[in-house]
């Protein structure tokens, strides 16, 4: 399924009210348990390679080179890394054994979402969002579960950091989309570094002094290069902005000294 399908797959699932209630529950106990973790089209966001590769004590490169494919967003251009699935019977993920999955402290955001699909766009107070229920035909988490609203299942499953960093990176892709124009392979290949290689992105801001040329107090500067997964959730933040600044010139959260 390509980024085109999956988009018209969402807007084709049951919409699910924002007070609206659901009920799910997946455990061991659950008979379809690990069945919803292969054979999946699961892309990767700056935030969940950040988290994943942190929680594997490997770096950026090493992370997308082993577990990633890499694509596009056809309309802007912006990277677009999708786990890869073991080969083999069933194409499981690479992280799911027996016993579960075994990143499941730092799993994706897409992970913690399911069964629900959020869908969002950029609106004049923020983030204006839908949400959608999938239902397959081999899971049998809706047979019993606790009632929760969106926000309540989000909230209990951690969801809250993922969607705050992935809804910055949404809004750069809609500024870039509504230009019309997809990034040059300069911008792609900058934006994987600033975004997906926050490791790499620590040594590119030392080695071409970027902070010598924007406006950055000592804290935020401290916070970016704090090798920490508080330092990754800020230096993603400064990398959003950074790509701003060098597409458009300006960016609402950086400026040029």
């Amino acid at each position: 399924m390509d980024i085109d399908d999956s988009r018209e797959f969402l807007e084709n699932l049951p919409e699910l009210k924002a007070d609206e209630t659901f009920c799910f529950d997946c455990n061991p106990q659950v008979p379809c348990f690990n069945r919803c973790c292969a054979e999946l089209t699961l892309p990767l966001t700056p935030y969940d390679v950040a988290r994943l590769r942190r929680h594997l004590g490997i770096g950026s490169e090493e992370f997308l080179s082993t577990f990633a494919t890499m694509r596009s967003f056809p309309d802007t251009g912006f990277p677009l890394p999708m786990l890869r699935m073991l080969q083999g019977p069933g194409e499981p993920c690479p992280f799911v054994g027996p016993a579960g999955c075994s990143v499941y402290e730092d799993r994706p955001g897409a992970c913690r979402c399911y069964p629900l699909g959020r869908g969002t766009k950029m609106a004049e107070d923020g983030v204006s969002e839908r949400f959608f229920v999938v239902r397959e035909d081999h899971c049998h988490g809706f047979d019993q579960g606790t009632a929760r609203t969106p926000r309540q299942w989000f909230a209990d499953q951690d969801l809250v950091d993922y969607n705050a960093a992935n809804d910055r990176y949404m809004r750069l892709m809609a500024m870039v989309r509504a230009t019309g124009k997809p990034l040059d392979a300069r911008l792609v290949t900058m934006s994987v570094l600033c975004l997906y290689q926050l490791d790499k992105f620590r040594e590119l801001i030392t080695h071409m002094r970027i902070f010598e040329h924007v406006d950055a107090d000592a804290a935020r500067q401290a916070a970016v290069m704090e090798d920490s997964p508080a330092g990754d959730t800020a230096a993603l933040d400064f990398g959003l902005d950074w790509m701003e600044l060098v597409i458009f010139g300006k960016s609402q959260g950086l400026t040029r000294k």
